[in-house]
Formats: structure tokens, sequence, C-alpha cells
């Protein structure tokens, strides 16, 4: 072993990783095109990952492709209630030599990752998450590759800035601050819509020190087993994360009551997050410390529109805001409030854009939009689309069929009633609805946007009266923990965006940044004292 004495390395400066375009004649296009057509012949036999070692269980469910649901991608083997305790023994042995490495040695890990996917796993993580996700090139590049890129960069030199921060010290006393990894193991509870966001729910906490027990969702199982095998190509220590499919209620069971769960990185459904915090908080007596509990849960967001805004720029905002990847975005635009002096103009300038829309295979790069992710979401859009069709007014799309792929069209609605359930409900599908508002009640809109849902993840203004945005950001002040002037409500970019919101729509952690590293360390102060006193006494105990 080397006597050497090595000074404080600096990791290296994060920039944003480029989007490739796969435009036609591009090698890139080539190469994804060749992966797709070789992913989808294969049948991928998905295992349980506990302690580095593949467990296969014999109990399975399909993945298969949304746009094409017919045809099988692989199966993925189910957790026990055994296999989960034997995950969580796996995590706690792990944290003994993984909380010991230096913070470079496991930074290191994660950026290797981060050029691993930037060059040669990127076709594949790519593929997977548009076969498996009925995602298109772009909306899969953006998340599965540039974003999860993002998040492993980006968490590296956050977390440097963080250990950087110490109290000030004097000559005679040295203070420091040290920032430990929680005691116990995180739970990581990933959704299906974006393949980045199981990259950073369980190498977030990872790279600070914590190891993890991960439940990655059913539907987007393909894309996070290649993350995980892609992690573990990196050099990730066997058992410091650990890959458990399964039913989600089964698994919670066993992990919620476990006395050394030390935390929750979960992002999904409000009622989900708040009946785990229910139980959380039923368990408080059993747990050695207070869980740290983040959640990024449900959004109904927002583009309010002034009378002054570009109706083109409205239009296109509104189409890809409430139509990409088939709404299934948390920060989705849901609904939208338009004066009527603007509506007509913006609504056939959307329409037109509506009807050239092409949806289908994402295989086929002419779509813009693929399938909605399963049956279950399938059937709830399609019931509120079939309400709309009752109660409001359908002015373009409304078409759903389900027999080969889950395709929904991108509809929009129009609604008489602000507190329409269309206008206050999610839906997480492709579906915008409208309400047209007088002119001349811009500020009581502006309260109504604020009152109508219980979330605050997302939301826009489009103006170009500078006064009307300054009345928009502040009455809207609380109702969106992401805000955007004159721009789509979706399209966080890490580094440059920190994402999340309040309310119902979650703790508002702000994923991609320092914020969130913080809730995965628990601070130790270490007070040094050079010149320690000798007497009991004070100065102003002496006689006069």
């Amino acid at each position: 072993m080397s006597d050497a004495i090595t000074g404080r390395r600096r990791v290296p400066s994060p920039e944003n990783d480029p989007n490739l375009t796969y435009a036609p004649g591009t090698p890139a296009r080539a190469e994804l095109k060749t992966r797709l057509a070789s992913m989808a012949s294969e049948t991928v036999d998905i295992p349980i990952v506990i302690g580095g070692k593949e467990i296969r269980t014999g109990a399975t469910e399909p993945s298969v492709m949304p746009h094409k649901h017919g045809h099988v991608l692989g199966h993925f083997h189910k957790a026990t209630a055994d296999h989960v305790r034997q995950a969580v023994d796996a995590a706690l042995v792990a944290r003994k030599e993984w909380s010991s490495w230096s913070f470079e040695d496991r930074a290191a890990v994660f950026l290797r990752a981060a050029e691993l996917l930037t060059t040669t796993w990127r076709s594949t993580i790519v593929a997977a998450t548009m076969l498996g996700q009925s995602k298109t090139a772009y909306q899969a590049e953006i998340d599965a590759a540039s974003e999860l890129v993002d998040f492993w960069r980006f968490n590296v030199a956050f977390a440097q800035d963080l250990l950087s921060e110490q109290p000030s010290s004097t000559h005679a006393i040295w203070n420091q601050m040290e920032y430990r990894p929680l005691e116990g193991f995180v739970y990581a509870i990933s959704p299906f819509n974006f393949t980045a966001i199981g990259g950073n729910l369980a190498g977030a906490p990872a790279l600070m020190g914590n190891t993890v027990v991960w439940k990655p969702a059913g539907t987007a199982m393909l894309s996070n087993y290649y993350v995980m095998k892609l992690l573990e190509a990196a050099g990730l220590p066997p058992g410091v994360i650990n890959f458990v499919p399964g039913n989600a209620v089964e698994i919670s069971n066993v992990l919620l009551d476990h006395p050394d769960l030390a935390g929750i990185h979960f992002t999904g459904s409000t009622a989900v997050f708040n009946s785990m915090w229910q139980r959380v908080g039923q368990n408080l007596g059993k747990y050695r410390g207070y869980p740290r509990l983040v959640g990024e849960t449900g959004g109904k967001d927002f583009i309010v529109v002034h009378a002054s805004a570009d109706p083109q720029e409205v239009a296109v905002a509104a189409v890809r805001g409430a139509f990409e990847f088939q709404g299934q975005k948390c920060s989705a635009a849901s609904r939208m409030y338009v004066p009527k002096s603007r509506w007509n103009d913006i609504r056939d300038r959307m329409v037109a854009m509506m009807k050239d829309i092409k949806m289908g295979d994402v295989r086929d790069f002419r779509n813009f939009m693929g399938a909605v992710i399963d049956k279950k979401a399938f059937d709830k859009i399609g019931g509120y689309i079939d309400d709309a069709k009752k109660n409001a007014k359908v002015i373009q799309g409304g078409g759903y069929k389900g027999d080969e792929g889950y395709f929904i069209e991108p509809t929009l609605v129009e609604a008489s009633d602000p507190a329409y359930r269309l206008m206050c409900e999610e839906i997480f599908g492709p579906v915008l609805s409208v309400y047209v508002y007088d002119d001349a009640k811009w500020a009581e809109t502006l309260e109504i946007v604020d009152r109508t849902s219980p979330y605050a993840l997302t939301g826009a203004v489009f103006a170009r009266d500078r006064a009307a945005v300054r009345e928009a950001s502040s009455a809207l002040k609380n109702a969106a923990g992401n805000f955007y002037i004159n721009d789509k409500p979706t399209g966080a970019v890490v580094g440059q965006q920190p994402f999340g919101g309040a309310r119902a729509s979650g703790t508002n952690d702000k994923a991609g940044s320092k914020t969130n590293l913080v809730r995965w360390v628990s601070m130790r102060t270490i007070k040094e004292n050079f010149a320690p006193p000798t007497d009991y006494k004070y100065p102003f105990m002496a006689e006069e």
C-alpha cells in the first residue's frame, strides 16, 4: 500500500450531455436502428439482483411493447418477502465497506457509468426505453441517455460542493463537518415514465455512501435492468444497489416495517406516497432513527395565457407540453386557460398541428407519439375522454384503440366550467383541457389557477406584457415548483432547472441539485481544541 499523501482531488466540471438528433444519415441513427432490431428479436430473462448475485424465482411477469403489446421483450422474476429481507441484509453488509470508501472513489464509479452511457451503452439504454416504454427516439434520448448522464455527473459535482462546506475555526479551535451516510438502507421506488429517474433515485443516495434496495416499475423493467447492468459494468460493488422487481405492496410491507429503514426515495402517485408516509408514521417506534422521506408525486400542470401572448408560441408549447410521450410526464401540460380574444387563433393552430401528428410504433421515426404504458392507463384515460364527450366539448382527437397497442389520440377538450373534473384531476395521458376566460378577468383567472388543483409541480405563463408576467409570477408563487415564462412546462434540465414541486406534488427536494443530496447524509460536527483550559475558574470570578 502506498504511503503517498494525496491532496483533495477535484472532480471534472460537469457539462450537460448534448442530445443526439438521430437525423437521417447520422451514424447514431443507424446504430440505434440496428440495436432496436436486435433487441426486438430478443426475449430477456430479467433476474433479481441481490448482493451482486442473480436470482431467478420462476414466478415471472412479461415485459411487453406498449405499442405492440402482444410482443414480449422479456420476463422478470418477482421477489418474495424472503428475497426482500435478503436484499436488506446484503445492503447492510455492503454498507460497511462502501461507506468507508472515499468520496472520490465512489464518485469514480458514477463518472465511469456516465462515460459508458455516452458511448458504448447509449444505444442499448435508449432502445430499451423506446421499446419497453414506447418513447420516440428523441424522448428516449433526452431521458435515458442525456438526463441520466447529467444526473450522475452533476450529482458528483454537487456532492463535492457540499462536502467542501465547513464551519469557521480559530487558531485554537478546529471545527469540522463530517457528512456521514444514513444508518441503515434506503428504499428507492421508481416509476415507468423516466428511465433516468430510476438511475437517480438509486444512484444519488449511493453516491453519498448509502446502500439501496431498488424496486423498479414493472412497466419499465427492461430499461431499468440495463441501467443496473451498466452500473455493475462501471464497478459498482455488489450489494450497494440491490435490484428487486416484484409486487410493490409485498415489497413495501417488508421494507417499511424494517427497523433499519433509513430513507425513502420515491417518484410515483400521491396516493401511494401518502400511504407510505402514514405507514412510516405508524412505525416510528420501530426504527433506529427517523427515516428521510423524499418524494416527487402527482401534478395537474397548467399553462395560463395572457391576451398579450403570441398565439403560435402558445400553440407549439401546448402541443409539445401536453402530447410528447403521450402526456405521461409528471410535468405535462394538462389544463390551459386562454382569453377569449386569443382562443380561436390558438385553437385553430393547435388543431392543425394535432391533425398532422403521426402516432404508432416508435421504431418508425416519423411518429411523434407512441402508446400509453399499459391497459390500466389506457382504460383510465379512455374513461376521461368518454366523460368529456358527454359533459364538455372535444375540439380535436378523442379516439382511442387498444387491440394491438394502447393508442390514444392527442385530445383537446374545451370546458365551460373551470371546476370541471378534467380541469382538476390528474389524467396522465394525452388530454389537454382548456377553459376560456373573459379578457378582463385576468386576475380572477390567476386565482382560479392557484386554487383549482391540490398539486404544485409545474406551470407556465405566456405573455409579452411584462406586467402580466410579474402579476402571474406573484399570484402563482406557490402553485408550481418549476415555473416557466413563455415556455412549455416540461423539459427540466439537470443543472439548469432543479426539479420538484410542493403541496400534493411532493417534498420539493429538487432532483438534480445539492439540496437533494443533503437528504442522504447525516452530519456530524467535530470540534478539536488545540489549547484546552487547565483551570475551571472564569475571569469574572476574580476578586475586585
